[in-house]
């Protein structure tokens, strides 16, 4: 484990040449060795790394390897190593109290909100947010890490002090195989958790085995009552009301600490159910990062009441949407279809008797909208898809979709 940064002959192996690897090497002042699948030939970069084709890893010379969190368990290089860790366990042995966020929707919020609360603490985050653990002040007295269902999938040592599970749904099934397989990796840091330390989780989950003390909630009124929090002074709604109810949930148990203004001063990302008024004053919501159903069910029960123009589609990662259009059988929406998926949404509107215009593009489906939206309904971009059949990213479309709004 971390021990290694101070021995320069036995630098780990690093597969994939990543943001969490490239960082590890950074740490240990570069000559690391990585095996990456995007390498064709043999080269080293302005670092003095050497950085390999995949298929050239030899296990029999290397003493450590340490994993992108993005490679699938299958993969050739995760199957052939014998000293594999994650970056959460390479880093382990220096990790400070330490906040795990996971969750199918919603971690990074949180994540977010949790650090805005405890910044005056000297709390510091990361993972999967965007800052590698290389990166973070091992001398910071608190971690806080959004953490992705891969990275607990591979981690095997490193254990939160508290863990926070937001709510799941089927997610990245490609990658995990089942929805069984994705809620045991979600579940997996109960079982090296130690008596005393927390684990907050959704009830109705197969727990394993833990020595953590474990609360279990369903509802924001289960929140306010085991945690004596009151939702009436939060400015959040919908799904970021109940981010906000653990957020605050967390400082709570640490400091016996409810700060509602502070919470209340946080900013939400952008292209999270972000509001744009047009110059006729109809509303659009963008919330491009609602890239898969569970986040779009929580957009579409914000707006009950209304009538919603939803632009639907992309990547969907082989998810079973019936959920989604089971939610939208009692509400007043539309829907438009882009992306990748497109015919799948088409057939699917057609089973379950949802108005549906295929549109294709965003740029139709802006343009179809502007032709039946009114300041009494709200359009809203929340595509329950990722973004990369058509766009760069989901920023990439967020802000196609606002520059369209703007341009009507």
């Amino acid at each position: 484990m971390l021990k290694t940064m101070d021995d320069k002959m036995n630098k780990p192996t690093l597969f994939g040449y990543g943001l969490t690897t490239r960082a590890i090497a950074r740490s240990l002042g570069g000559g690391c060795t990585f095996f990456d699948d995007n390498v064709k030939e043999s080269y080293m970069d302005e670092e003095r790394n050497q950085i390999l084709p995949s298929h050239l890893f030899d296990p029999e010379a290397s003493a450590l390897e340490v994993t992108t969190p993005s490679l699938k368990p299958d993969h050739p290089l995760i199957k052939s190593a014998k000293n594999l860790l994650s970056e959460y366990d390479y880093f382990s042995e220096v990790m400070p109290f330490s906040i795990w966020i996971s969750g199918t929707n919603g971690k990074t919020t949180t994540t977010q909100m949790l650090t805005h609360l405890l910044e005056k603490r000297g709390a510091v985050a990361g993972g999967n947010i965007g800052t590698p653990l290389a990166e973070l002040d091992t001398k910071a007295p608190i971690w806080i890490l959004e953490t992705s269902s891969f990275t607990l999938h591979h981690t095997k040592i490193a254990s939160p002090n508290i863990y926070l599970l937001l709510p799941i749904t089927p997610d990245h099934l490609d990658w995990h195989g089942t929805p069984e397989q994705y809620e045991a990796d979600k579940l997996a840091p109960l079982r090296t958790m130690r008596e005393g330390e927390l684990a907050l989780i959704p009830k109705g989950l197969k727990v394993p085995p833990t020595r953590a003390y474990v609360v279990e909630y369903d509802s924001d009124a289960f929140l306010e009552h085991y945690f004596d929090l009151d939702a009436g002074q939060i400015e959040f709604k919908a799904a970021f009301l109940q981010d906000a109810l653990l957020a605050l949930a967390i400082t709570k148990v640490l400091f016996d600490e409810t700060d509602y203004a502070l919470i209340n001063a946080f900013t939400l990302d952008a292209h999270r159910q972000e509001k744009i008024e047009d110059l006729q004053g109809r509303v659009w919501i963008n919330d491009s990062k609602a890239t898969n159903l569970d986040a779009t069910i929580q957009a579409i029960k914000g707006f009950e009441g209304k009538k919603i123009h939803l632009i639907l589609g992309g990547e969907d990662k082989g998810v079973d949407l019936t959920p989604l259009f089971k939610t939208m059988q009692g509400c007043d929406i539309k829907i438009y279809t882009i992306g990748a998926n497109n015919d799948k949404l088409l057939d699917l509107a057609e089973r379950y008797g949802i108005d549906a215009h295929e549109s294709k593009t965003i740029e139709e489906a802006v343009a179809a909208i502007d032709r039946e939206h009114t300041k009494a309904s709200v359009a809203l971009l929340s595509p329950a898809a990722a973004s990369f059949d058509q766009f760069n990213s989901y920023k990439d479309r967020g802000e196609t979709f606002i520059r369209l709004v703007k341009a009507l």
